[in-house]
């Protein structure tokens, strides 16, 4: 990885929609260790760019090179001419090139190398138990697109993947991946019993990352409308399935719009029911409107569990998504409506009691 990108004149990083601290952290903390490689050869003809598909939440936007960050939404052709233009593609956090949106056939039409940093399992590979199988099963199905895989679904983010790879540390670089490996363990609450996460923060902490004053940027700079919507979703939308201990909550497209929703408004709030006693999982539905061209609203979905409960599996073969064991994602395009249903239809088969 370190050679080509000691070969490449234009790179450009890719994350994934809706980007949140992980996809963020490890993008940026990319971002940093190649420019500094570029810069060290003191050519002008280079560039190192992040592409994101859409907007970041306000409460990331403080991040050490966030700043420089391109929104595609917001800037298509600009994107276009640097996607066209670039000799090397990194990709940190997603594994599909559908979760980057129309920048996904723009990235394969590019024959420039592509290097794949990622902790997903494959939605192919989740029903597989034994790790060769997974990982025959990753390397048959990426290898048409990616040069070169750093895919390791045991790891708590891709944050810590990219620490592992870089081994090479700056205040800045710290700061985004600590950023990622909290947030992405839901402040290490879960996905996070490896004892080397915990050196790794250790060696974090000692490059110049500020623990305390991330965590304020991230959890403590929420709007009073925020706060109104989550008390809502809580109080009027939170149902409770006592027998199979789950909690489901659902926000409408015009929920959302009463409370002024902005982008990351609702992160974390598929979190809290786990905070009931006798409650392990928990699901969270979002619905997003139509957008022009696409005739049926998009329902975003949050699976949390806790312990030996999985969610991923459920996730990736009912929602089309994936995930880990106990924080995974997914997707329907149609009605809330539908989307209840089909988690009422299904729960029972991948949930214990």
């Amino acid at each position: 990885m370190k050679e080509q990108i000691e070969r490449a004149q234009h790179i450009v990083i890719f994350t994934h929609m809706a980007p949140d601290g992980d996809a963020m952290g490890s993008a940026l903390a990319m971002w940093h260790w190649c420019k500094s490689k570029v810069e060290s050869r003191k050519s002008k003809d280079e560039s190192v760019t992040v592409i994101v598909p859409n907007a970041f939440p306000a409460f990331l936007g403080w991040m050490p090179g966030a700043e420089e960050i391109r929104i595609y939404e917001q800037k298509s052709r600009e994107c276009d001419a640097l996607i066209e233009q670039a000799d090397l593609f990194i990709c940190t956090d997603f594994n599909d090139p559908k979760r980057i949106g129309p920048m996904g056939e723009k990235m394969i039409a590019n024959p420039c190398e592509k290097i794949l940093i990622d902790h997903h399992i494959l939605v192919e590979s989740q029903k597989s138990k034994d790790r060769d199988e997974v990982a025959q099963s990753q390397k048959s199905k990426e290898d048409s697109i990616w040069a070169e895989i750093h895919s390791h679904p045991e790891a708590s983010s891709a944050c810590e993947i990219v620490y592992r790879l870089i081994g090479c540390m700056t205040e800045e670089i710290a700061t985004c991946i600590y950023t990622g490996l909290m947030t992405d363990t839901g402040n290490f609450s879960y996905n996070s019993n490896n004892p080397e996460i915990y050196e790794i923060v250790a060696s974090l902490l000692r490059a110049g990352a500020k623990k305390d004053e991330i965590y304020d940027r991230v959890f403590n700079q929420y709007s009073t409308d925020r706060m109104r919507l989550t008390g809502y979703a809580l109080y009027r939308k939170m149902r409770i399935f006592p027998e199979y201990h789950l909690a489901l909550i659902t926000l409408t497209a015009s929920e959302l719009e009463q409370y002024h929703y902005k982008q990351g408004d609702c992160e974390g709030l598929v979190n809290m029911p786990l905070q009931i006693g006798d409650v392990f999982y928990s699901v969270f539905m979002r619905e997003e409107r139509p957008k022009p061209g696409t005739p049926k609203p998009r329902i975003r979905i949050s699976f949390r569990s806790q312990g030996d409960r999985p969610v991923n599996i459920w996730a990736s073969e009912v929602f089309h998504g994936g995930g880990h064991m106990n924080a995974s994602g997914g997707e329907l395009f149609g009605s809330l409506e539908q989307a209840v249903k089909l988690f009422e239809n299904t729960y029972k088969n991948y949930l214990k009691q």
